[in-house]
């Protein structure tokens, strides 16, 4: 990755542990200057002390992203400490393991409030500020998820999937009125992120991510790429692609590969128990992290992502190139 100084103002929620908390460190790395914000008071002052270490400039404001007020209050702040935002990134998210017969109207409105309705403010607060400036880049992170649900987490993946349409819509009134101001969606394969010990459960275990796994570093430096070289979206790591392009090609074959033998379930549940403690309506205590506990095989890089999602006009050209080759095949089988 090019390491030159950025100098650069970006907000970044959901900065107290997993992808939040590396982004925050590695554009600390880069020397900007970064505001976060989070739930846990003491898990932002730690990412703070680390993006300051590694030679950036830190704000934490503990903010709720849910809650309207606070994010206008999170932008006023970033704007008072540093003069304007060039950047924001809505990163902020939970998560709920259990069926639809086991989940309550009280939690699937908790996590359409942060996992959306988070997203949403996040995007008019950065808009507001960025309008007068003329210029910004708004980071929605959603999921793959988002284009391809699975069992277990209806509400998470009716959220993200709520992300795509909001961004898309918006990103249509950016450029007919404010073409300065970017939005990019970047959407996640399976991320070995603290966010499974957060994460609520009614699996009688510990949830784990579906697998390949891939470590947060590896959507950090795509959220990183995307602060200098915005473009409409980017999913990261190539199962993911794989699995949205599944989704594209047939749904209903989608559906037979994660009901054979139970497979969208079964690989949703570690072998540790559940301690019973999680984040949907109080923070987690503690300091946090950026990594969690299903780091043994996970993914450190990913090819695709770094050749193609990070190069549209790659992406292009390859889509071209393998329409041109299906013509020919099938003008071919045609003679």
């Amino acid at each position: 990755m090019n390491q030159e100084k950025m100098d650069q103002v970006v907000v970044i929620t959901g900065a107290s542990s997993g992808i939040g908390r590396e982004t925050a460190v590695q554009l600390g790395r880069r020397g900007a200057r970064v505001v976060l914000a989070a739930r846990n008071e003491p898990a932002l002052d730690e990412t703070v002390r680390e993006v300051q270490q590694a030679g950036g400039q830190a704000r934490a404001i503990p903010t709720d992203v849910s809650d309207w007020e606070q994010v206008e209050r999170l932008a006023r702040a970033a704007v008072n400490e540093f003069g304007r935002i060039d950047v924001w990134v809505n990163n902020a998210g939970i998560s709920l393991y259990a069926d639809i017969s086991e989940t309550t109207p009280a939690e699937m409105k908790r996590i359409v409030e942060v996992n959306l309705l988070g997203e949403m403010y996040g995007t008019k607060a950065a808009f507001e500020q960025m309008k007068g400036q003329g210029s910004g880049i708004i980071i929605n992170v959603s999921s793959a998820l988002a284009r391809r649900s699975v069992p277990l987490q209806a509400a998470y993946c009716a959220a993200k999937h709520g992300v795509t349409g909001f961004t898309e819509s918006v990103r249509l009134e950016l450029e007919k009125d404010y073409p300065g101001i970017r939005l990019v969606e970047v959407l996640p394969s399976s991320i070995n992120t603290p966010l499974f010990d957060h994460a609520r459960s009614k699996l009688g275990l510990k949830p784990m991510p579906i697998p390949p796994v891939y470590e947060p570093s590896v959507v950090a430096e795509a959220i990183v790429h995307a602060c200098e070289h915005p473009q409409r979206e980017v999913v990261v790591g190539g199962a993911g692609k794989a699995f949205v392009a599944a989704q594209q090609i047939s749904a209903g074959l989608v559906d037979r590969y994660l009901l054979q033998g139970g497979r969208g379930v079964r690989q949703q549940k570690s072998d540790k128990p559940d301690d019973g403690r999680d984040n949907l309506f109080q923070p987690m205590p503690g300091p946090g992290s950026s990594t969690g506990d299903f780091g043994e095989g996970a993914r450190a890089s990913s090819i695709y992502t770094e050749a193609l999602e990070q190069h549209p006009g790659r992406k292009l050209a390859l889509a071209i190139a393998a329409l041109g080759g299906t013509l020919l095949l099938v003008r071919g089988i045609g003679r």
